[in-house]
């Protein structure tokens, strides 16, 4: 929930998760100023939808598929949407999970990550659905906490307070903010082991040694 300016940690507490409906949710990483301009043309969008009174409203393939003709016509006209989007929701009795990036780069997929945890947390999601592809929620929201953790402990520009998005039949729930409780006790040490290996390079002496 961190907004940064550069290297300036300015905002810490802006949402990056918009309830589109009460069967999609979108969140998105990037530029800030360019998710609030999506999330008031998707406003609309709904609105508009709403107005019509005919008992249909847009299913999180459809804004999936929506975004990426956005993202790509952006894309195409050298002025693209410095984010990347992740759409989930639950729809007609199926779940969905799709991802959109600034050039139109679209797929589905059973786990989603962007950013910092594309390299960290993406892999850890992989191997635990690897070992039990279906998750009961409370199984999730512990996988999803240990993701965070962990992108919290090895990103130093992080921020510990996120959002949590559950989507279900009954329709769509943000909860938080939410805090990390972590535990920096050790940090010491690791300061410590790092001082010893620059000066054991610099005397040129290996780990071995």
């Amino acid at each position: 929930m961190m907004g940064s300016y550069g290297s300036l940690a300015r905002f810490r507490s802006i949402s990056r998760l918009l309830k589109v409906n009460d069967s999609t949710v979108l969140g998105a990483s990037g530029d800030y100023a360019d998710f609030q301009y999506l999330t008031q043309i998707i406003n609309q969008m709904v609105i508009d939808e709403e107005l019509l009174g005919d008992g249909h409203s847009y299913s999180p393939k459809a804004i999936h598929s929506w975004l990426t003709r956005v993202m790509y016509n952006r894309r195409s006209k050298i002025n693209p949407l410095w984010n990347t989007v992740v759409i989930g929701g639950f729809y007609n009795g199926e779940s969905f999970l799709g991802y959109v990036d600034m050039l139109g780069v679209a797929y589905e997929a059973p786990t989603l990550a962007t950013g910092y945890g594309a390299y960290l947390a993406q892999p850890l999601m992989r191997e635990v659905l690897e070992k039990k592809p279906s998750l009961t929620k409370e199984e999730a929201r512990d996988l999803i906490e240990r993701c965070m953790k962990i992108l919290y402990y090895r990103d130093a520009r992080s921020f510990n307070r996120y959002e949590v998005a559950v989507v279900t039949e009954k329709g769509v729930e943000v909860e938080g903010p939410l805090t990390l409780e972590a535990n920096w006790d050790i940090a010491h040490l690791v300061r410590f082991l790092h001082c010893q290996v620059a000066l054991m390079a610099a005397e040129g002496l290996t780990c071995g040694t």
